[in-house]
């Protein structure tokens, strides 16, 4: 079935709320998120990233970019109309001083801007700011954006659940609504990537489902054996699969030896990968809400990384995943000159 592209919200951070821009990592991410801490110290000592925040007319938006700048994760190139700009700043009490804005007159224009920014070279990534996903995402994936390559685009989040021992990705959960088996290919390949250009090294991919066996009338447990062929066929490369798992197999030990499941994967995956959306959003909300999980995430798949964040998104929660997107951006400039 053809995919579509569906309005996301890109991380889920109620934990941080009620924050304001100016604070400490370890204010920002308590000692239940130190590892999610770590990955966005990581990004701040690799010093800071070119990124054009697509209209930043919001606070915050713009607060996002002020905190990433100024723990040295990224330079703001502010895309947008600049009297809204500054008048949000004004609002908000942040400082811009010394910021470069670039003048867009409406929010298409500003995210085609911002393209061509990345195209010359001035940025190394996007950032949505306060306008609508839809417009932000059309500009991206029209072919003449030239940011599309042969693999289709998806959607990573990265989660640090209090007491697992490691980060887990997430995807897709936010834009291919039903993926076939060729684009459930290419989500996979996207996150075993972004799990690399972490450092988190080679990674143990669940491909969920609600069992750990094939059953012909559960798609996802065929596509799910399918991926793992490819895999052995050197189709996905970089990581170890294994599914159709159901979720408790895949995360807990103990699960895993209770229903006989013995693979390099089950109890102890790092990345899961949901049959289709409605069941991975329902997992990252459940784990944001209920399981108090620190989040955020990435659109992978483009020529630079694009991040997707929610209007409704605080600048704590922009943070992190603007320590993503900086890594993920060295990480291509690596591989590109290698």
């Amino acid at each position: 079935m053809a995919t579509e592209f569906e309005r996301p919200m890109s991380s889920y951070a109620p934990y941080s709320e009620t924050r304001t821009p100016d604070t400490t990592l370890e204010s920002v991410f308590p000692t239940q998120h130190a590892l999610m801490r770590a990955l966005v110290a990581k990004a701040s000592a690799l010093g800071p990233v070119p990124y054009a925040i697509v209209w930043p007319c919001s606070s915050h938006a713009l607060g996002g970019a002020v905190e990433a700048a100024r723990h040295g994760i990224i330079i703001p190139l502010l895309v947008g109309d600049r009297t809204k700009i500054e008048k949000t700043a004004r609002e908000a009490g942040l400082d811009i001083a010394g910021m470069r804005i670039e003048q867009a007159d409406d929010e298409a224009t500003a995210v085609k801007h911002a393209i061509a920014l990345v195209h010359a070279g001035e940025a190394q990534g996007l950032t949505k700011g306060s306008l609508h996903t839809d417009t932000f995402m059309v500009g991206v994936i029209k072919q003449e954006s030239g940011l599309r390559t042969k693999r289709r685009m998806s959607h990573v989040f990265c989660i640090n659940v209090p007491d697992y021992p490691e980060l887990l990705l997430v995807s897709d959960a936010a834009i291919n609504i039903a993926p076939d088996l060729a684009t459930k290919r290419d989500i996979v390949q996207n996150a075993i990537d972004l799990h690399h250009a972490l450092g988190l090294g080679t990674p143990r991919v669940a491909l969920l489902s609600a069992v750990e066996t094939i059953n012909t009338k559960i798609q996802g447990t065929l596509d799910a054996a399918s991926l793992c062929k490819m895999a052995d066929r050197k189709e996905i490369t970089g990581g170890i699969l294994d599914g159709p798992l159901a979720m408790d197999v895949a995360v807990s030990s103990e699960s895993a030896r209770i229903k006989g499941v013995v693979s390099d994967v089950a109890g102890r995956a790092q990345i899961l990968v949901a049959p289709d959306l409605e069941s991975g959003n329902i997992l990252v909300k459940s784990l944001a809400f209920l399981g108090k999980s620190a989040t955020s995430g990435i659109v992978m798949g483009a020529k630079v990384p694009v991040l997707l964040t929610s209007r409704a998104d605080d600048a704590t929660a922009r943070l992190a995943s603007a320590a993503i997107g900086a890594l993920y951006a060295r990480y291509l400039d690596a591989t590109t000159r290698q």
